[in-house]
């Protein structure tokens, strides 16, 4: 027997059914914001992803030579490539430019609950504006999207990487500094977190004021702390317009002040947020965005950009965690011919239903009508159609609906219009 990759998975015809379910209601969320779909390559020049991330994520790459010896890699993530495609062709279109996707990623990680090989991914960008407005839209489309889907339980926290730079600045961290701490701080090991910043000889003052600012939600005490910095004072009047905005316009009220937010640093500007499933533990984050800078990397003109993904699979299991129930699987219309003399115009009528729009199978293996009745209801059809002669000398059929077990003849002619 030929076994699945490790780190990927198969799915079934019930599990796709779930899986198109919450695709389209993400889809159908992206585009009453405004956003475009967009699709890339499954894989990239090499050089795109070492460029945004560093040569050190080849290691977590499926990276290869084609029969050339060109460097190519499975894409690790979305972003990369749709910043590409905007700079190779859509630079000259109107701005702003908002742009979704949906596509499998590859990493080779260790496999785990939520995390896998091969994934899906779901996300936008914003191209071309950086308005309060504009980000807290974006947030909102983010909250909104996995709202849409089903999910009750989910936390927004926001924070900004400009004001966070400032906070490590006053109180005096290099950069080599700032590189060690930034996974305590992304982990939230305060303890540990502590103890490193008396090994760097910071006064313990300062470290208490460090820890409590990066776990405050009080944008004033955050203000006060740098409050003699006019760039980063800027920055947080521009957060608390976007805290108003969605407040009052996009009715969100379920967020939190996170400045222990220290996604993609090398890349990432000003604004962050991140979405949480409290309730998947230590793999709960289900979305993460932001501000970034990477067309210019690209060999782009400099413009603003921002954006997030969403783990697909994530959002399914913390849908499942929360017991969600999904729309069953099924078909409109199941066709059935009483003997074999009926297979002809069973097929004829079934097609027939199939021009309308309607979802139809038929029996093809000449069961009896028990069984093939039975064998529609495991289908989760709505309707039976059933083909019999003395019906058809009168061109019509018995049209029985699964749900309540009643049927009345039916005039073929008349069928689609009858059905629903």
């Amino acid at each position: 027997m030929f076994k699945i990759p490790r780190g990927t998975r198969d799915f079934t015809p019930d599990e796709m059914h779930k899986r198109r379910y919450i695709e389209n209601s993400m889809r159908n969320t992206f585009q009453t914001f405004g956003y475009r779909e967009i699709q890339t390559p499954m894989f990239e020049n090499l050089e795109l992803f070492t460029a945004k991330s560093g040569e050190t994520i080849i290691e977590e790459l499926y990276a290869f030579k084609d029969k050339s010896g060109r460097d190519l890699a499975l894409r690790p993530e979305l972003t990369a490539p749709v910043i590409r495609l905007y700079v190779d062709k859509l630079q000259m279109k109107p701005k702003p430019l908002k742009l979704f996707y949906f596509g499998s990623c590859f990493r080779y990680d260790r496999p785990q609950k939520g995390r896998y090989r091969e994934f899906t991914q779901a996300g936008c960008e914003l191209i071309g504006t950086d308005t309060p407005e504009a980000y807290a839209e974006l947030i909102a489309l983010a909250y909104t999207l996995l709202k849409n889907v089903g999910l009750k339980n989910i936390k927004l926290n926001i924070g900004n990487l400009t004001v966070l730079s400032t906070i490590f600045k006053k109180i005096g961290l290099t950069k080599d500094q700032q590189r060690y701490i930034i996974p305590l701080i992304d982990k939230a090991l305060f303890e540990e977190l502590y103890s490193a910043l008396q090994d760097f000889n910071i006064k313990n003052t300062k470290i208490t004021d460090f820890l409590e600012i990066l776990q405050t939600s009080d944008l004033e005490k955050i203000k006060k702390y740098i409050m003699e910095d006019e760039t980063v004072s800027k920055e947080l009047d521009k957060l608390e317009e976007i805290f108003d905005l969605l407040n009052n316009c996009f009715k969100i009220k379920n967020y939190q002040i996170k400045m222990s937010i220290v996604r993609g640093l090398d890349y990432y500007t000003g604004l962050v947020f991140e979405i949480e499933a409290p309730m998947l533990g230590a793999e709960k984050q289900l979305c993460g965005g932001g501000a970034y800078e990477l067309i210019s990397l690209f060999g782009g003109k400099d413009t603003p950009t921002a954006g997030f993904a969403v783990g697909f699979d994530r959002t399914i299991l913390a849908l499942e965690t929360e017991g969600q129930e999904f729309p069953l699987p099924g078909v409109d219309v199941y066709v059935i011919p009483v003997n074999r003399e009926m297979v002809k115009k069973t097929l004829e009528i079934t097609q027939l239903l199939r021009e309308k729009g309607l979802s139809v199978d038929v029996d093809l293996l000449r069961r009896g009508l028990s069984k093939s009745l039975k064998y529609a209801n495991s289908l989760n059809a709505s309707k039976a159609v059933i083909v019999g002669p003395d019906e058809l000398k009168k061109n019509a059929v018995t049209l029985r609906d699964l749900k309540s077990g009643e049927q009345k003849i039916v005039k073929i002619k008349q069928l689609p219009d009858t059905i629903f």
